[in-house]
């Protein structure tokens, strides 16, 4: 076995011993890969889906790609050769993950993409994912109420190899960019971290000391972002982020962070293996492959009722 055998072996020994991992039941296996779970969305999916498939019977393991396509391929390699049943998949890239799924449907295993598409149909049984744009879209005009239309701005990108940071950012200009008043100082990819968006804020503040607000393409980010706005003494900053996580509920309830975009992550997860099993049992899902989830706007008036990426 060579070194990079052993790095994905222990991969899924940690998976399965430290509580990520292991259902034990008779209906098979099911593959749950993600990105890292140092990002709280992507152990939201993770933990949905396994929850969900250990209700209906199935032995899990949960696997992380770190949105390496490489190492995504190695994952479905182990899921093939574990013969599971199904995969659930938020996936390492739009075009670098068609080969991947293409293989485990050649060996019979069907995949369930949630949070992010691949650039093709008919290679996945699902694909279901927020509705990114219209979720941009009540983000962006919730910002635009709490700038009052005017001032000067920056954005935070996500990863631009991931479609869904282009959408999001279409969808935040789409209302944005009506307003005249309202003028874009610095853009800059962040890729969806929050060290990096610390980092990518503390320069934008040098060179922009007055900004009046930040759009930011995933909650993450914009927890970056608010540290680095916290640091400089600028809390004044009008500050809006998009996924829907603890932290940024946190932050606005105490008057922080002004607002998020929740997309459903654990019910999308759960939904990916609820299809799954049904397929699995009927040969059908007996839906579209393609479907969109609506994203819900959260402020002060509801950030109490967020929890774990759903609304109590």
């Amino acid at each position: 076995m060579d070194f990079r055998q052993l790095a994905l072996a222990a991969t899924m020994v940690v998976s399965v011993v430290g509580g990520v991992g292991v259902a034990h039941a008779d209906s098979g296996l099911i593959a749950i890969i993600t990105p890292s779970h140092d990002n709280p969305f992507f152990k939201a999916e993770a933990e949905g889906a396994q929850a969900r498939a250990k209700e209906l019977g199935y032995d899990t393991i949960v696997m992380v790609h770190d949105d390496d396509a490489n190492k995504q391929m190695e994952l479905f390699d182990a899921a093939i050769g574990r013969h599971a049943k199904a995969i659930i998949l938020d996936n390492a890239g739009a075009d670098a993950t068609l080969t991947a799924v293409q293989k485990a449907k050649d060996a019979g295993i069907p995949s369930f993409l949630i949070d992010r598409e691949i650039n093709a149909t008919g290679v996945a049984v699902s694909q279901i994912v927020s509705n990114n744009y219209q979720g941009a879209t009540l983000g962006g005009q919730e910002f635009v109420r709490l700038m009052a239309e005017k001032g000067t701005y920056v954005e935070l990108v996500g990863k631009e190899s991931d479609t869904n940071a282009g959408i999001r950012s279409s969808g935040f200009h789409d209302i944005i960019d009506q307003y005249p008043d309202l003028k874009l100082v610095a853009r800059q990819s962040a890729d969806w971290s929050q060290p990096t968006a610390f980092q990518k804020m503390e320069t934008i503040l040098q060179a922009n000391p007055d900004i009046k607000g930040v759009i930011s393409g995933n909650d993450t980010m914009a927890m970056g972002a608010w540290a680095a706005l916290k640091a400089a003494g600028k809390t004044s900053v009008i500050l809006v982020g998009f996924d829907g996580s603890n932290d940024v509920r946190d932050s606005i309830k105490e008057g922080g962070i002004k607002a998020t975009v929740l997309q459903p992550a654990y019910r999308e997860a759960q939904l990916a293996v609820e299809q799954a099993d049904k397929y699995l049992k009927t040969g059908t899902t007996g839906v579209a492959e393609k479907q969109l989830m609506d994203c819900i706007l959260i402020n002060s008036q509801n950030a109490a009722k967020l929890d774990t990426f759903a609304l109590k």
